[in-house]
């Protein structure tokens, strides 16, 4: 890959602008809907539930375009999808010593992960499954920039005001049995940060519009792959302008976030940059890297990094967690016990629990300090490598396509399977990855990709 501009596939260079392509193309609605519409859905309430909506629409589609083409790896996620179900035998069962009940908490949110894996797999086979005249590749590529620039204006509005939030219509609406799950509200109400004990002081944390900091965090470094790629790489001049004032606008809320996995998936991101561009690409991106920690060095921020990576306070929590996740898995290492379970006490006493003047506080759930551990204590040992190899496989057979958007593609691949140990991949992050998984198969039927 070098400095010059990559030619854009041929519809995209005769009609640039994503509005008509939308009036020209009407099919292509769901996803635009939920890419450029997302602040619409957050605000609504319905946040990272909102693939759900949309993926009806896309299965009436699937289901008029019979017979469909499906992706290689199609089979892990089928098993996945299996072994999810048969976990359901063991929601009444618990590790021992751990108590067993099963209530419509735990049924919930079952049913929600299960609706959501379906749910992301019919967007897979929707996005495969339109041609390139019905939804350009790089027009996809842009709306997921668009939401990109959605992540960061909830980054600003974490930092300049964290205390900002409201009651959405989803949240009026459910009874308080549903809208009452902690899981749930976090989901259903809107709010710009989450306020964290980091710093030795309350941290609030940008998270607007997606459902943790954390996933703020993730599914910000997912974006940013895609951003760069349809403003600056298949960009013009002025898009590349402004693509430059987002990036460092973008800089404030990222150190702002306190969100040391996204740190460190910026940096691999660049590692993986250097190591496949060339020449004077790989130049480039020296000179801008330099630039950016020159900048960096010279500002506040870097007071503030500091201080976060010498607080490392969620250390021994996440130790805690994994560990009594792992003792958990192992009483049922097959199908797992079809949802998380709560820890006995947390890293400093077996008491801890909820009370009058804490009510967030209680036992950790297991599995929450990350997609690995969650899929360990919930689908076993078996969902979790069928997990691991969907992910694997889409990264050995894309490889080799050094196409900008097969290079973009492998690299989320990658950033998956990193913050599958840090980064829980619901909600939302996970209806990201297989997007960029679509984005690969599509690519890989594409000229461009050889």
């Amino acid at each position: 890959m070098s400095l010059a501009e990559p030619a854009a596939p041929p519809s995209v260079r005769a009609e640039p602008d994503v509005r008509p392509l939308i009036r020209a193309h009407p099919v292509a609605w769901p996803i635009g809907a939920l890419l450029v519409g997302y602040p619409l859905w957050w605000a609504l309430g319905f946040g990272g539930l909102s693939v759900i909506v949309v993926a009806v629409p896309m299965a009436v589609v699937l289901w008029r375009r019979r017979p469909l083409r499906v992706p290689p790896g199609f089979g892990w996620w089928m098993l996945f999808l299996a072994v999810y179900l048969l976990s359901a035998l063991m929601l009444a069962e618990s590790p021992p010593g751990y108590a067993v009940e099963i209530g419509p908490g735990r049924m919930l949110g079952y049913t929600m992960r299960l609706m959501l894996y379906v749910s992301v797999l019919i967007v897979v086979l929707y996005l495969g499954n339109l041609t390139e005249k019905e939804l350009p590749q790089l027009t996809l590529v842009r709306w997921m920039g668009a939401l990109f620039l959605t992540t960061v204006a909830g980054g600003v509005l974490g930092v300049i005001a964290p205390r900002f939030e409201f009651t959405s219509p989803v949240e009026l609406l459910l009874p308080e049995w549903i809208g009452g799950n902690s899981f749930v509200r976090n989901l259903i109400h809107p709010t710009a940060a989450q306020t964290q004990w980091v710093l030795g002081y309350a941290s609030p944390r940008p998270e607007a519009p997606f459902e943790w900091a954390n996933a703020w965090g993730g599914n910000l470094s997912v974006l940013l792959v895609w951003f760069v790629v349809g403003w600056w790489v298949y960009g013009g001049a002025r898009r590349k302008l402004f693509a430059a004032a987002v990036l460092a606008i973008a800089a404030v809320p990222v150190v702002y976030s306190l969100n040391r996995g996204l740190w460190v998936g910026i940096g691999v991101s660049v590692v993986y940059l250097l190591v496949r561009l060339g020449g004077k690409a790989r130049m480039a991106l020296c000179a801008v890297a330099a630039g950016a920690a020159l900048l960096f060095v010279t500002t506040p921020l870097h007071a503030m990094v500091t201080e976060r990576l010498d607080s490392p306070h969620s250390n021994d929590i996440r130790a805690f967690t994994v560990s009594s996740t792992l003792a958990a898995a192992l009483h049922s290492p097959v199908v797992g016990y079809g949802n998380t379970r709560n820890a006995q006490g947390n890293h400093r006493s077996i008491t801890t629990g909820k009370s009058d003047w804490c009510p967030t506080c209680g036992h950790p759930p297991l599995g929450s300090d990350g997609q690995l551990w969650h899929l360990l204590i919930a689908q076993g040992f078996t969902g979790a490598a069928l997990y691991v190899l969907f992910f694997v496989g889409a990264v050995r057979r894309h490889w080799r396509d050094r196409s900008p958007i097969g290079l973009a593609g492998v690299l989320v691949m990658i950033l998956v399977l990193l913050y599958m140990f840090v980064y829980d991949g619901l909600v939302t992050p996970l209806s990201l990855y297989l997007i960029s998984f679509a984005l690969l198969w599509r690519n890989s039927q594409t000229p461009e990709s050889a």
